[in-house]
């Protein structure tokens, strides 16, 4: 029980850094802790579901698995931005080519959910 409330506290403070931070993740966040919570405290899941400020993206993706577009096009984005930075670096084409195309399925699935 300790241990499940621990990481939730844990990925909802990753998830408040995420608001204000462009490179961190919110969404993926909030929803391990909302696993942890359900496993620890649920009351503190609900906690999370009602907050304000975090609240919103919980419930869109809960209830339509929906993704904020902004996150989208981060998300994205940063893919693109990191398999150049592997084409550029890397020696090795079969690397580069198996990490692209994990990198556009996880694409393909994000652009795919509905926008929030």
């Amino acid at each position: 029980m300790l241990v499940y409330r621990g990481v939730g506290v844990l990925c909802v403070g990753l998830a408040t850094a995420g608001v204000f931070l462009p490179l961190m993740p919110t969404t993926v966040f909030l929803l391990i802790a909302l696993w942890a919570f359900a496993k620890g405290s649920p009351e503190w899941a609900e906690r999370v579901r009602r907050h304000p400020r975090l609240g919103p993206f919980v419930r869109e993706w809960e209830e339509r698995r929906a993704i904020p577009r902004r996150a989208k096009v981060l998300a994205v984005g940063m893919m693109s931005g990191s398999l150049a930075i592997l084409w550029f670096a890397s020696h090795r084409p079969i690397l580069t080519l198996a990490v692209g195309a994990i990198l556009l399925a996880v694409s393909g699935y994000i652009v795919t959910r509905p926008s929030a």
